[in-house]
């Protein structure tokens, strides 16, 4: 069994402690990048690297009165460095390190997910092949449709995360860059150099161009490619969900000793972990609708941008690595109920043979329209007297005309559709590496 996680490993990049660490790397690395450009005595940056530090709570206490965080932060450390604090931030706007620290804890965030959709990949691809034959109703509009199995609905959900991935590569991509290109991005101060030695000591590439800031449509694709992550575990979620149902109960989430489900009906086992993973989806699809609305700012930059991404950013990587292990989880441990899958055959008396039927007339020269007309009489007939399609087409002189009862108790025989529906599962799991 997965390992019950918490999301504390992610939840440490979003501290104010990890925001000032990665704002300190950046600064040092500046002047690291200044002294190799001969800007800055190599004693001084000796002495920075020495004595840089900060305090937490000593920089919020500052804010108090300055109002302005990375000033703030500046004032901390200048404290520890001395008059060799001078040669830090200079050249630098506010942003240059904001948006550029921001960009390093949205990627290592995005590795953390990636991870955790590698895992439920795994976890999805095993579950697959263990009920690749374990024939399930296929539905649609929730009615009865045609067979399928259990293994080609969770290899339906494995393919969607294998694009989940790629998507999440991509935005991984799009978000890590960096920019040191000054309050306007036209390099006024510093050079274009050491805009890219900065980012290559921060493992990031420089921003081909920006204002203040770096351009919010990279942070827009990120965080609406959390949004189709989560929707997707929302999506299967909701299946299963369904498939719990007293009248269904073809799965069931695992319910561990000592859990309640009501507290006032004993007997409940409900379906809460995909509940809760239905309504988690939702603040991250909110989110995503608020890094759209910062796309759009005034000029080359104002700040409204910034409050919403101090939210929502935390906020969705946090709940998406919630949701993902906690999903990959419930599948591990999912119970899976084959002998009530087959039971729920029997609930609608064979009527989804009916195109099995339908094609067969038309293979005997019948026109498709009068061959539909044969096979849904027979259809809502069974509907309504509750009896088997089967035996009410092998009392219809009328299609007996056209097909045998041999070739009609062929078409309805478990053998027969089990063998083709196992024909193209086989086909389908090995196109998909299966």
């Amino acid at each position: 069994m997965i390992p019950r996680y918490s999301p504390k490993d992610i939840s440490a990049i979003w501290t104010d402690d990890a925001k000032f660490e990665r704002w300190l790397q950046l600064e040092i690395a500046a002047v690291e990048a200044r002294v190799d450009a001969g800007m800055v005595p190599a004693d001084a940056l000796s002495t920075i690297r020495e004595r840089a530090r900060f305090n937490g709570e000593e920089i919020l206490v500052i804010e108090r009165e300055t109002k302005h965080d990375v000033i703030a932060f500046l004032t901390n450390v200048a404290g520890y460095v001395g008059p060799d604090s001078r040669y830090i931030h200079e050249g630098l706007t506010s942003s240059d390190v904001v948006d550029t620290c921001l960009a390093m804890q949205m990627r290592d965030a995005g590795k953390i997910i990636v991870t955790d959709i590698v895992s439920l990949i795994e976890v999805l691809a095993k579950k697959a092949v263990e009920h690749k034959y374990t024939l399930q109703m296929g539905r649609t509009h929730g009615i009865h449709a045609e067979p399928t199995t259990f293994g080609l609905k969770l290899l339906l959900w494995h393919q969607e995360m294998m694009r989940n991935l790629e998507r999440m590569k991509r935005a991984l991509e799009i978000i890590s860059v960096g920019k040191i290109s000054g309050a306007v991005g036209n390099y006024q101060h510093l050079s274009p150099d050491i805009e890219t030695a900065v980012c290559e000591k921060l493992d990031l590439k420089p921003s081909s161009i920006s204002t203040q800031i770096l351009q919010r449509d990279r942070h827009a694709e990120y965080a609406t490619t959390l949004a189709i992550i989560a929707s997707s575990i929302e999506k299967f979620s909701v299946e299963l969900r369904h498939l719990q149902r007293t009248e269904v109960r073809e799965t069931e989430e695992f319910f561990s000793k000592g859990q309640k489900g009501s507290s006032a009906m004993p007997h409940k086992r409900n379906p809460i972990t995909f509940e809760r993973l239905t309504g988690l989806a939702r603040i991250v699809r909110s989110n995503s609708i608020a890094a759209m609305e910062n796309v759009a700012l005034w000029h080359e930059r104002d700040i409204s941008h910034s409050s919403v991404e101090r939210v929502i950013m935390p906020d969705s990587t946090i709940a998406l690595v919630y949701m993902l292990r906690t999903f990959s989880e419930a599948i591990e441990t999912l119970l899976v109920y084959p002998d009530r899958m087959e039971k729920n055959f029997d609930t609608s008396y064979g009527l989804t043979l009916s195109q099995t039927l339908l094609l067969a007339l038309t293979g005997k020269g019948l026109t498709r329209e009068e061959a539909y007309r044969l096979v849904q009489y027979n259809a809502m007939k069974s509907w309504e007297e509750k009896v088997q399609l089967r035996d009410l087409v092998l009392a219809d002189n009328e299609i007996l005309e056209y097909i045998t009862a041999e070739e009609i108790l062929e078409l309805f025989s478990p053998e027969t559709i089990q063998q083709k529906l196992k024909n193209s599962v086989d086909i389908i799991f090995a196109r998909n590496g299966l």
